[in-house]
């Protein structure tokens, strides 16, 4: 299905605008059809299995729907791509199961030591998580495509629109703001 063409022209920012004061569905399928196949190819690169990837994006989607009201979303594409990458990445954490090699030298101490690491691990990456969600949209998509995708600047620059100072202030300021997070949610729990 095509964008009807009155809506072909507009920007995402005028037709999320439009959803957000109309509340009408309408607007934001629009948007979001803009987006499918870019949706579809990100879910695949994390799920590497079809049926999986067309079912996040439905998800995805539902997920937008619930959530785009909830947030000043200045730049949607940057934002719907943070949506998918944090689905994805919940979906293969939770599919993940920890098995254990059996042999002779395995013991229960070893056992004990090996789930305390998983546990740790996974709080750090929960932490984490939580935390990244804290900074502020630019810093979020500059310091994810930096440090977690392995994106260059230029990359960056090219995937976002800001400028090659913007990219590296957001990454730099993003970088300290997150440990100073983790650092405030590390001590509350």
């Amino acid at each position: 299905m095509k964008i009807p063409l009155p809506y072909q022209d507009k920007d995402d920012q005028w037709l999320l605008q439009n959803y957000l004061n109309s509340g009408d569905n309408e607007w934001l399928g629009h948007l979001l059809q803009r987006y499918t196949t870019i949706l579809f190819g990100v879910c695949m690169k994390y799920l590497k299995d079809e049926v999986e990837a067309k079912d996040a994006v439905q998800q995805i989607f539902l997920k937008v729907i619930n959530e785009v009201k909830k947030y000043k979303v200045d730049y949607f594409k940057s934002w719907l791509y943070m949506i998918a990458k944090n689905y994805c990445l919940m979906q293969l954490r939770a599919s993940k199961k920890t098995t254990y090699p059996i042999t002779d030298q395995f013991t229960a101490d070893d056992e004990l030591a090996n789930k305390n690491n998983i546990i740790q691990k996974e709080q750090s990456l929960q932490l984490l998580e939580k935390a990244l969600q804290q900074l502020n949209e630019e810093q979020q998509v500059c310091v994810t495509l930096f440090y977690l995708q392995k994106k260059s600047y230029q990359q960056i620059i090219e995937a976002t629109n800001y400028s090659a100072m913007q990219v590296k202030s957001n990454i730099q300021n993003g970088k300290r703001n997150l440990k100073i997070i983790m650092q405030r949610l590390g001590n509350h729990e």
